[in-house]
């Protein structure tokens, strides 16, 4: 740019400095503008290199799975197994061969047995039959063959219940005046201790009484002696 003739020399200066340093900052946009551009065009590549590169990638891969199980239907447990009582182990009555002396014992041994163990016996002339077969000797032996007997002449089993049975049996083998010599054993002036230990007088003593039915505490008393 020219300037009028009369331009004092420190204005020129000033512009032409002016004008100079307007010259180099142009210079430098152009500069700045350029390297921006270069730099937006390379991005610009790398962003459709890019865009392409992911558009050739292969689809993910679908996990394989696999399906949920199947609920397995419902099973009823079968039921517990009913708790075995436990019996405890039973004696058989002794063979009895008629002394009457025993048949009270004998009786209650059967009695017994037949109530801790019921299930054993299907009916009721099957437990006469079982005890029966403890008769094995002297006058029971004759009285078993004659029940016998008289079922084979009969075709009828002489004895119904137990109830006959504990019916007969005390008839033909309990003593026929127990409670006579129970009470002469007692009253009388024999009875004592004797050489016999103090344990077994009175279990003498206690047997007799029981067979009296005695239970007054005075006459307890009075017997003992």
């Amino acid at each position: 740019m020219s300037l009028p003739s009369n331009t004092p020399q420190g204005v020129a200066d000033a512009l032409g400095y002016l004008q100079h340093h307007l010259q180099k900052l142009t210079e430098r946009q152009h500069v700045s503008e350029n390297n921006i551009n270069s730099t937006l065009a390379a991005l610009t590549v790398q962003l459709q290199q890019l865009t392409q590169l992911v558009a050739n990638l292969p689809p993910p891969a679908v996990p394989n799975t696999p399906p949920p199980p199947v609920p397995s239907p419902l099973v009823s447990l079968p039921p517990a197994p009913p708790v075995r009582r436990t019996r405890p182990k039973l004696s058989c009555p002794l063979d009895f061969n008629g002394e009457r002396h025993n048949g009270h014992a004998f009786l209650n041994s059967c009695s017994i047995y037949i109530c801790l163990a019921p299930e054993q016996f299907h009916d009721k002339q099957e437990r006469i039959l079982w005890a029966l077969t403890f008769f094995k000797g002297g006058c029971t032996a004759k009285w078993s063959k004659n029940v016998f007997r008289q079922e084979a002449d009969t075709g009828i089993f002489p004895i119904q219940t137990w109830g006959d049975f504990e019916q007969q049996f005390r008839l033909h083998f309990f003593s026929a005046n127990a409670k006579a010599d129970t009470i002469n054993a007692l009253e009388g002036t024999s009875y004592h201790q004797g050489n016999r230990t103090v344990d077994d007088y009175l279990d003498s003593f206690q047997a007799l009484v029981s067979d009296m039915g005695y239970a007054d505490p005075q006459t307890l008393v009075v017997k003992f002696r």
